[in-house]
């Protein structure tokens, strides 16, 4: 047995979740052809989220090519202490997404992938729901754009105050 000394563990800055696995099977003139989708959110619990999905012949390789994937989306999220600033209401595709904040100590009070991306974003006191579509791919991608949308919003508020103190 050989001892590998020059192993050094990966810096561990981001935390990464996989939401889903799919096993994708197509039919070809030579059989059958299975590959995996996988589809995984990545958090610094500082503020930082992305989400990301990715096929590949073997699942390792789905989760790491998603995992790039989602390094590469990665949005920063404005929070007001332990939650988000302002209500929202997102819509994409068939899924629409409610963020509301909670008062500190409430806790996380959403469903199933929902709750990976806020946790993943370090968002501790909300309260979300999920509506129209149990896909959880869309739910998450629809979280990231509710995230994404309470920013801008802020980003504009402050904005607007800026110029109406210069005017």
């Amino acid at each position: 047995m050989r001892n590998n000394n020059n192993y050094q563990p990966e810096n561990r800055e981001f935390t990464e979740t996989v939401v889903q696995i799919n096993r994708v099977s197509k039919k070809t003139k030579g059989g059958n052809q299975v590959r995996f989708g996988a589809v995984v959110v990545l958090g610094d619990k500082k503020g930082k989220v992305g989400v990301g999905n990715s096929k590949a012949k073997d699942v390792r390789n789905a989760i790491r090519k998603a995992i790039e994937d989602a390094k590469k989306k990665m949005i920063t999220i404005t929070m007001r202490g332990t939650t988000i600033p302002y209500s929202i209401i997102a819509k994409l595709g068939a899924s629409k997404v409610m963020l509301k904040p909670a008062p500190p100590g409430s806790g996380i009070i959403a469903g199933g992938p929902m709750r990976i991306v806020l946790e993943s974003a370090g968002l501790r006191d909300v309260v979300g729901k999920t509506m129209g579509s149990n896909n959880k791919i869309s739910n998450v991608r629809a979280t990231i754009l509710a995230l994404e949308k309470s920013s801008r919003l802020l980003e504009k508020k402050k904005y607007q105050k800026e110029d109406h103190k210069n005017g």
